[in-house]
């Protein structure tokens, strides 16, 4: 097992880079990882209120980037929100559940079953939790993944890869703004 924090330093340098610093910056963290699993931690602070960011979360049409889409058009995407509802992309004649709701509790946390992208092919059982907390005049949103899989799996090889698209992702929920 290997325990990374230059995951930290690397946001760091994208967030100065690219401009991306500010109320939507964050902290992440590959917290450990191994050819069977992996965990990784996202927190950002935003401006927008508890309610604000709860309310984009459930539209992820709005806030989730078109290039980690099967159909490269997030607007495919929806989000049937109880236990047991999908996290969909619907295209032309094709269809893929992104994510199976595990809980909720409208406002504070959703809990998915969410083995995204190349994690399906690979077998691989993710639960992606995301909570939000009021934070003075704003809110703080944490994304958490755990992931497993088998030896052949090597979700090392994909860990850092999940990491920038949940990077990406949350940078774009808590942005003042959708598209920034």
């Amino acid at each position: 097992m290997t325990t990374r924090s230059g995951a930290s330093a690397l946001m760091a340098f994208v967030l100065l880079t690219t401009g991306l610093t500010g109320p939507a910056a964050g902290n992440a963290e590959v917290i450990s990882v191994s050819d069977t699993h992996f965990a990784l931690r996202h927190e950002a602070r935003s401006n927008l209120s508890p309610q604000q960011i709860w309310d984009r979360l459930v539209q992820p049409s709005t806030w989730w980037h078109p290039d980690h889409t099967y159909s490269g058009d997030a607007a495919n995407l929806s989000l049937d929100l109880q236990a047991g509802g999908l996290w969909r992309e619907d295209w032309d004649d094709k269809s893929v559940a992104h994510g199976r709701v595990l809980f909720v509790d409208p406002g504070k946390v959703l809990r998915l079953d969410a083995p995204f992208g190349p994690l399906q092919g690979l077998g691989a059982y993710t639960v992606w939790t995301i909570t939000i907390t009021p934070d003075e005049d704003g809110s703080v949103v944490v994304f958490d993944e755990v992931s497993t899989g088998s030896p052949v799996a090597k979700l090392t090889d994909v860990a850092s890869a999940v990491d920038y698209v949940k990077g990406e992702a949350i940078r774009r929920l808590t942005a003042d703004s959708i598209g920034e």
